[in-house]
């Protein structure tokens, strides 16, 4: 594979906002800023007297969550600008922490200031990738601002799912029916089919995985807006989406997985003490259930790909290295395309360059080269732990860690 299968990226809200205005859809006033003082100057800017200052974080759960300075939420409703330098003061520079973010939480950089809107009528709506039909499928419920899933779980009746045809596009029909399901009234179902479509546009035209926006709203006079929306980008678009990956936020994303994507790495953070080293994602998901199966816990996923070079695995054992759960180490290369040999001179040349190791190293090699790596690994004169196949490496990496 020429290039490594990687993950999206998520835009803060008010990024998401600023694509959907360049696309023609209807959105709340707004403002993004980094000071309590800008905060009470965009309410004066924007000539508001309600609005809502919300915490912006990659990561679901807002509203609901706690920030690690005991502050409760990270969206609240202003009816001033110093009520809003106030929520500001409050937020900024603190962790949030919600449902979605894990124990660590995400720092606060910036709040976003928008418009209150009195709405007549909360929907949902998202447009996402569908396995089973092979290309984007609608997704609508008249029941928006509250979680889709609980949605789902209470009453999957009030969901409507319509596939799209990649070839044909969205189709005046689909948007038409769609805007009806989520029940807005006839006034605004020619507007909220209008705006369904430039959202499918906009989903096209930046190579989204997904645009979420719950709540759309149809309000007292019969607009329609986009009160909250989310987006993914597909990563594997960044060469054409140049823009858009600008706005990415490296404070929001786990440091070790901002160092591997430097190296083309394919790194995943998890909770256990078990680090991983693996080429090929099927090898390395084998991997990590065969340590489960004996009883310890991967602390990673790591695809160093068919095709890494000696610099990749030395950065790879760095970011394992510098990981402080990790108690123990297994290397699982099985060597077709990628040389046995070049594993274990990569492996050298790390231990080498860090000094010292802070976990012990099980090593199973198979494959290209397997007879020259061992005699390389041998001559070292480094301590590793030679496993010969994946059953005996797991079990030997657990026992190093009980």
């Amino acid at each position: 594979m020429g290039q490594q299968q990687k993950r999206f990226l998520n835009l803060h809200e008010y990024q998401a906002h600023q694509l959907l205005a360049k696309h023609g859809i209807n959105t709340p006033k707004g403002k993004a800023v980094t000071t309590p003082e800008a905060a009470a100057q965009a309410m004066k800017e924007l000539g508001l007297t309600d609005a809502f200052v919300k915490a912006q974080v990659l990561a679901g759960g807002r509203g609901r969550g706690t920030f690690k300075n005991g502050f409760q939420g990270g969206v609240h409703k202003v009816s001033s600008a110093e009520e809003a330098k106030q929520l500001a003061e409050k937020m900024l520079g603190q962790i949030l922490v919600t449902i979605q973010s894990g124990a660590q939480g995400k720092p606060v950089n910036t709040v976003f200031v928008q418009q209150k809107v009195t709405a007549a009528h909360e929907m949902y709506f998202a447009i996402l990738l569908d396995r089973q039909s092979g290309g984007p499928v609608l997704i609508g419920s008249s029941r928006g601002g509250m979680a889709i899933e609980d949605v789902a779980r209470e009453d999957p009746s009030a969901i409507t799912k319509i596939p799209i045809d990649i070839t044909k596009g969205i189709s005046r029909q689909d948007a038409e029916r769609m805007a009806r399901d989520m029940a807005f009234t006839p006034k605004a179902q020619a507007l909220a089919a209008d705006q369904i479509t430039k959202l499918y546009d906009l989903f096209l035209k930046s190579d989204a995985t997904m645009v979420e926006v719950n709540p759309m709203i149809e309000t007292t006079d019969a607009v329609v807006l986009c009160a909250d929306c989310k987006l993914g980008i597909d990563d594997n678009a960044e060469f054409r989406q140049k823009e858009i990956f600008s706005y990415r936020d490296l404070s929001q994303e786990d440091e070790r997985e901002v160092q591997a994507s430097k190296f083309d790495l394919n790194y995943v953070g998890l909770d256990g003490n078990i680090g991983c080293i693996v080429n090929g994602a099927g090898l390395a998901m084998a991997t990590m259930d065969i340590i489960k199966f004996y009883g310890g816990e991967p602390a990673n996923f790591l695809d160093v790909g068919g095709g890494a070079n000696k610099q990749q695995i030395v950065e790879a054992l760095k970011i394992l290295n510098s990981d402080k759960q990790v108690k123990a180490i297994l290397v699982n290369i099985f060597g077709g395309i990628m040389r046995c040999d070049l594993i274990a001179e990569g492996l050298i040349s790390a231990i080498q360059e860090l000094g010292s190791l802070r976990a012990p190293i099980v090593v199973r090699l198979q494959g290209t080269n397997v007879e020259l790596a061992k005699k390389i690994l041998a001559e070292s004169g480094i301590s590793l732990i030679p496993a010969e196949d994946l059953d005996d490496a797991a079990s030997k990496a657990v026992k190093l860690i009980h």
